[in-house]
């Protein structure tokens, strides 16, 4: 795995964030990889991603969530975000792995996938598609309501051509 990962950007909040923006994306690998740890300020669980600073109705979600009283689907249909998470609490730990596949390619819409484990037995997954055949250049997260807590975790890895 460590010649097909590539490091792209990684960051540590050293205080309560709203939103985080990992920026200037290259268009050198054909997939990325983001792991995101930490916990939000208030128990609003939802984490949203836009892409490229685009605000508009492009964006589409399906997510299922198995928690210890049983499962839970959801789906948001021409929304200006996607759902890239939908369990994060404050003071309880949570990582997401979210897989932007074909980021570069300028000829197709653009999919996601990610997955998150919570403390408390609760599993998330997701799939995510923004119809855009732009390049991703930037991510922006951000809570559905409060701050990323201080100490949270963004690392962006790149996937190589084979």
């Amino acid at each position: 795995m460590a010649s097909t990962y590539e490091a792209i950007q990684s960051t540590t909040l050293g205080s309560a964030a709203s939103s985080v923006t990992l920026s200037s994306i290259p268009g050198t690998k054909t997939d990325l990889v983001l792991v995101m740890s930490g916990y939000t300020s208030l128990n609003d669980r939802a984490i949203r991603v836009q892409l490229n600073g685009d605000t508009g109705s492009n964006y589409s979600h399906t997510n299922v969530l198995g928690y210890s009283g049983g499962t839970l689907s959801q789906r948001n249909s021409s929304a200006t975000f996607w759902n890239i998470a939908n369990n994060w609490m404050n003071s309880q730990q949570c990582t997401t792995v979210a897989h932007f596949m074909s980021y570069a390619n300028t000829n197709v819409y653009k999919t996601i996938l990610s997955a998150e484990a919570t403390g408390t037995s609760v599993v998330t997954k997701v799939v995510g598609l923004w119809r855009s055949t732009a390049a991703i250049t930037s991510i922006t997260l951000f809570p559905l309501t409060g701050d990323f807590a201080a100490g949270c975790t963004f690392s962006l890895f790149g996937i190589k051509a084979a």
